[in-house]
């Protein structure tokens, strides 16, 4: 199973992307400490990174499955690069990889 179900933005400042998405449009917030926010959209998470040094450089669009090794060898088979080896984070463990026409993604699979 491979499904689109996050999107990493850089900010800089997660807590307020937060407030500001939950005053907007109602949509519930959860913080994982002073740099990192997520919130829950209909369909789609958005989750807030603000410390500059985790930071994508752009956003980062994250697919979720359930087998994060078997996702790798995929992507590397289909000529993409790992840019970031796989690992934890609150809620699951993830990896970052560049497909060839240059985007960053990440491939993420939640703790069990």
């Amino acid at each position: 199973m491979f499904e689109i179900d996050f999107a990493e933005f850089p900010s800089t400042s997660a807590a307020a992307s937060g407030r500001f998405f939950e005053r907007a449009f109602g949509w519930p917030v959860t913080p994982y400490g002073p740099d990192y926010t997520d919130v829950r959209a209909e369909g789609l998470t958005l989750g807030f990174q603000s410390n500059a040094t985790e930071q994508a450089r752009a956003l980062l669009v994250t697919i979720r499955t359930d087998d994060l090794a078997a996702a790798r060898k995929a992507v590397e088979a289909a000529g993409g690069v790992v840019t970031r080896e796989p690992f934890a984070f609150p809620g699951g463990s993830r990896f970052h990889f560049r497909e060839p026409g240059g985007s960053e993604l990440a491939v993420w699979t939640p703790d069990d």
